[in-house]
């Protein structure tokens, strides 16, 4: 098995002027390798306003630079970003799903466009401060989970193919959260206490609606319960995701309201009352756009499922359909499964991929 990088390398760090990637420099660095720096800049529309932190990031990025002794190249990936991230962002908000692209940044961005610029730069292998972890097991390149079970981050990383995986390192993947800060703070690093970013990936932090709104035209409609009864008015269903409780408007005694559904054909969104409305709850889902992460896909069988981000793997058997597309059925309902999002399969710790939710057994998107 393998978990770090192999004695002494010419590794590229992804530099996003955050504490986590700051530290996976710092750690490789100490470990005597040869190490550069390239902080990507993939988003120009409006990269100084009040929302987009590109400017600070980058200053923040070189910083720390210059502290570890190490080159810094700042590269432009916008174009790539607006084509391959970006307009399918916008094409599945339309569609009424709810896309992750994080997921999909990851694979077209940072292990693909980052990559294949180290590895002309002649890098051999590339750094990022993502909390996972990789092994070598009879020369195949494994993705497992962080330790920090609630920083792990493998979820977003279930796109990367195995040429990817083989040349990506993940410094931060055996360290929790307060260690990477506690080393920050030792090595007297500017980023030590800087505020973790939770905006849109290469976008920032920014009032959502007001952005979309900027690219997509707004449609208002019904608010409706299963009975038909009708609840109030929408803004647009891109603006709502299943689950949603926030921003419904919905007064009155009782328990709170929730997003259940969405139907295109009618401009309407489904909303019901209680977080344990059955209409929450769906036993199986499908999913397209498999990808997986070892040569081999997985068999079909018994895995560990997340359909979102930080919820417990849910025990599923995965079933392949003639068309390219995976069945999952659950053992247990699960709740607010949302379609454009990402199904992850686990076997232990181990991601093995997975693919985007296309649709469940609760129909919760439909066009009819």
């Amino acid at each position: 098995m393998n978990t770090a990088a192999e004695a002494t390398q010419h590794i590229v760090v992804g530099m996003s002027g955050g504490v986590d990637s700051s530290v996976t420099a710092y750690l490789l660095k100490q470990g005597g390798h040869q190490v550069r720096g390239i902080f990507m800049q993939n988003w120009e529309d409006d990269n100084d306003n009040e929302f987009c932190s590109i400017k600070q990031d980058s200053l923040d990025a070189m910083a720390v630079a210059d502290i570890l002794d190490m080159d810094i190249d700042i590269v432009n990936f916008a174009h790539q970003y607006k084509d391959k991230v970006f307009a399918y962002f916008l094409q599945e908000y339309q569609a009424g799903r709810t896309p992750n692209p994080d997921v999909l940044c990851n694979a077209e961005i940072k292990f693909k466009c980052f990559l294949d610029h180290a590895l002309k730069e002649g890098a051999d292998v590339i750094a990022t401060g993502h909390y996972a972890r990789k092994e070598i097991r009879d020369g195949a390149h494994y993705l497992l989970k962080g330790l920090d079970g609630n920083k792990d981050q493998s979820y977003f990383l279930y796109r990367l193919q195995p040429h990817q995986l083989q040349h990506a390192i993940f410094p931060l993947g055996e360290l929790e959260k307060p260690q990477v800060r506690a080393l920050a703070l030792a090595a007297k690093l500017p980023t030590a206490t800087k505020k973790d970013s939770t905006g849109i990936c290469f976008i920032g932090e920014r009032p959502f609606r007001q952005f979309l709104q900027r690219y997509l035209p707004t449609n208002p409609g019904p608010m409706v319960t299963p009975e038909g009864k009708l609840m109030g008015q929408h803004e647009g269903l891109m603006y709502y995701t299943l689950g949603q409780r926030k921003g419904l408007g919905i007064g009155g005694a009782g328990e709170p309201w929730f997003v259940a559904g969405k139907n295109l054909g009618s401009n309407t969104l489904l909303v019901v009352q209680g977080h344990d409305h059955p209409s929450m709850y769906s036993t199986q889902l499908t999913m397209h756009d498999l990808s997986f992460t070892l040569p081999e896909q997985p068999r079909e069988g018994r895995y560990g499922v997340k359909t979102r981000y930080r919820m417990a793997d849910a025990p599923a058997q995965l079933h392949y359909l003639s068309d390219g597309r995976a069945e999952l059925v659950f053992e247990a309902p699960q709740w607010a499964v949302t379609p454009g999002q990402s199904a992850v399969l686990y076997d232990g710790d181990v991601c093995l991929g997975g693919g985007v939710i296309e649709d469940t057994d609760s129909h919760s998107i439909c066009i009819d």
